[in-house]
């Protein structure tokens, strides 16, 4: 499994394929540690919530259905 790099200040994703910009489906797995509190009907709220790790799957692009043909490329207004 290969791992898409993950968008920067500087950066964003790119379809290679149609040149989408904008609409991706993203899977992800992610390692949380969560603060849940209880009411006392018992429903729980997340009070805190800390990301640990977090792993990118895979990128479908929402235009042409390709996947994992996501590029990087520079924002606009950011010097390269």
């Amino acid at each position: 499994m290969t791992t898409v790099p993950q968008p920067t200040a500087e950066t964003r994703w790119r379809c290679t394929l149609c040149g989408n910009l904008t609409r991706f489906d993203v899977t992800r797995s992610s390692k949380v540690v969560e603060y849940v509190h209880l009411d006392l009907a018992g429903e729980p709220t997340v009070e805190e919530r800390e990301v640990v790790s977090e792993t990118i799957e895979s990128v479908r692009c929402r235009w042409c259905n390709a996947v994992d043909q996501i590029e990087l490329v520079d924002r606009p207004g950011t010097a390269s």
